[in-house]
């Protein structure tokens, strides 16, 4: 076959086929990227063999090693845990009163806390720690059932208002939208703006206040300064864990609040739950952010 005059005579051979006068070229790779190629899949195959690589049903083929990266990482925490053993037994039967005498001790309660912290509370608490709606602020001093740091651990472990901890701590504050008129409720709200410093109707803060000391004063008492035993909330200072405006107040008096965190203590959680080391690492965390009593 005569060669096209447009080809070189350094080109290749053609493959002798023809499409309306365009011929193919008979360039074939280099040996070097073939057994490349083919090794490349010869190593495939036996990868997938030997790893977990095809997925099933519910599954993927284990491979012949078994090998498994959360097997590994598994392996790594055991590891971790081996060697923090002894710190968490003494950890765990810490008297946390004194936890930061123990200089060593301490400073590792305080960083598996803030971890802890992170994975479990933030959510709720923020990453900070400095609350939202309905959620206490943990950075200062205001504390619905004690900030001691035995009493922190302790409400980390039980919760509050849960059903699972017999121990969790409990009150219930009544929907007085059941028991006062919508009128007594507005002079209710009245008094506590005035005994929290803020604006407010004197004539009904005046009516208000009778039936605060009989309605709220055993809870609250009868300065409004609130009882931490009880969960009762100090209502004569500018932090609400709700809201402090009229219409929060108001609605807060009407329907009540009632809320809930869980237990962490793993007795209450299996699988899922902290040991008493990581509840003592926690509390001494939010401890010493600042607010701690």
């Amino acid at each position: 076959m005569k060669k096209p005059v447009n080809q070189k005579q350094q080109d290749p051979d053609t493959t002798g086929h023809s499409w309306d006068g365009i011929e193919e070229y008979n360039n074939p790779l280099p040996k070097w990227w073939l057994w490349t190629f083919y090794a490349c899949i010869v190593w495939a195959i036996a990868y997938t063999i030997a790893y977990p690589a095809w997925p099933l049903v519910e599954k993927a083929t284990p491979g012949f090693l078994s090998f498994s990266t959360r097997g590994q990482v598994a392996e790594d925490i055991a590891a971790v845990e081996t060697a923090n053993e002894g710190l968490n037994m003494q950890l765990a039967s810490a008297d946390l009163t004194v936890l930061p005498e123990n200089t060593e001790l301490h400073n590792y309660a305080v960083q598996g806390g803030r971890a802890l912290f992170a994975a479990n509370c933030s959510q709720c608490h923020g990453s900070g720690a400095a609350g939202a709606i309905g959620y206490p602020n943990l950075l200062d001093d205001d504390w619905l059932w004690g900030g001691d740091v035995d009493t922190i651990a302790y409400t980390v472990k039980n919760g509050i208002r849960n059903e699972q901890s017999p121990d969790s701590h409990w009150s219930e504050m009544p929907a007085f939208g059941e028991i006062l008129e919508p009128e007594e409720i507005q002079t209710v709200v009245s008094y506590v703006q005035s005994i929290s410093g803020q604006e407010h109707d004197a004539a009904l803060a005046a009516a208000g206040e009778e039936l605060f000391l009989e309605q709220c004063s055993a809870c609250h008492l009868e300065n409004g300064m609130g009882e931490p035993s009880l969960g009762a909330p100090n209502l004569t200072d500018a932090i609400w864990l709700y809201g402090g405006d009229a219409d929060t107040l108001t609605e807060t008096i009407t329907y009540s609040r009632f809320g809930v965190m869980p237990a962490w203590g793993e007795e209450y959680r299996p699988g899922t739950g902290l040991s008493d080391a990581e509840v003592n690492a926690l509390a001494a965390y939010v401890h010493q952010l600042g607010g701690g009593q």
